[in-house]
Order: C-alpha cells, then sequence, then structure tokens
C-alpha cells in the first residue's frame, strides 16, 4: 500500500515491501513541498517501478482533501494565504507596456497564456466556493423543513 510521508519539509511517495522478513519503505518519488500527484509523477513512478500497482485516484484524493480551510492558523492555510498575497503583488507590478517591449514575442505569448490559464482557474475556483457557500445555506435551511412540532417528544 503505498502512502503520502512527509520527511522534513517534504513529501514522498512511499511504499512498503517485505525484504528478508523485514519491511522496508521504498521511495518512489519526491513530491515536494507541496504534496501534488501530477501526470508527470504517475508516469515516471510507472516507468521506473512497473510492478508497483498504485491506485492514483485514491492517493490523488487523499492529498486533495488534505488542507483543512477551516482552521486559519495551519501552516497549509498560512503558506496558501501567503502565496496568493504573494502573487497578488507581483501581478500589481505587471504592466502590459512591458510585453510590448519585449523583444521576444514567445516570452509575451506564454505570460498572456498564463495570465489566461491563473484567470480561468481562478474563476473555476470562486465557482466550487460559491457551491459549498450555497450547499451550506440549504443545509441549514433545510434543517427546518419538517421538523416536529416542539411539543412533539418523538418515540
Amino acid at each position: 500500500m503505498a502512502f503520502v510521508r512527509r520527511k522534513g519539509n517534504a513529501y514522498y511517495l512511499v511504499h512498503n515491501v517485505r525484504r528478508g522478513g523485514k519491511v522496508r519503505q521504498l521511495h518512489l518519488a519526491r513530491l515536494g513541498d507541496r504534496a501534488r500527484i501530477t501526470d508527470e509523477i504517475v508516469r515516471a513512478v510507472s516507468k521506473k517501478h512497473p510492478f508497483v500497482e498504485l491506485n492514483w485516484r485514491t492517493l490523488r484524493d487523499q492529498l486533495n482533501n488534505q488542507i483543512d480551510l477551516s482552521d486559519p492558523q495551519s501552516p497549509a492555510v498560512q503558506k496558501l494565504v501567503h502565496s496568493l498575497r504573494n502573487l497578488n503583488v507581483d501581478l500589481a507590478g505587471f504592466f502590459p507596456p512591458v510585453l510590448r517591449l519585449s523583444e521576444a514575442p514567445a516570452v509575451a505569448r506564454e505570460l498572456l497564456l498564463q495570465l489566461r490559464l491563473l484567470q480561468s482557474t481562478i474563476q473555476v475556483k470562486l465557482d466550487q466556493f460559491a457551491r459549498k457557500d450555497e450547499l451550506k445555506r440549504l443545509g441549514r435551511t433545510s434543517g427546518r423543513i419538517g421538523t416536529a412540532h416542539p411539543g412533539f417528544r418523538g418515540r
């Protein structure tokens, strides 16, 4: 069974194997300081360890549910907020005339492509948060529908 392990500031994908009666950890991949399983990691691990069967969907689901946004003091939330603030500052200092002055049109095209990708990613995430807020509101109001009379004690 493969799992993600943190060692220091980095995360690793590891798998327990039995050799000579002892259990050893086989390090499949270094996931970095923020555990993510990309398609590149899947290809590399599958190529390097073809006989190790992994449930990639389950591993990705575990990592996707790893950040708990309800705790504003958690290191993961603090790091995410810090990264977003830095990105905002970097983008605020970026002006379109810089692109026109660039002697490398490929750089300008790549920057515009990445900005459009960022815009669509942000819109998707905002929509996801809006849906969760809507679901919470529905959950609060649905509790009132069909409730028993206050004097009813139940069976």
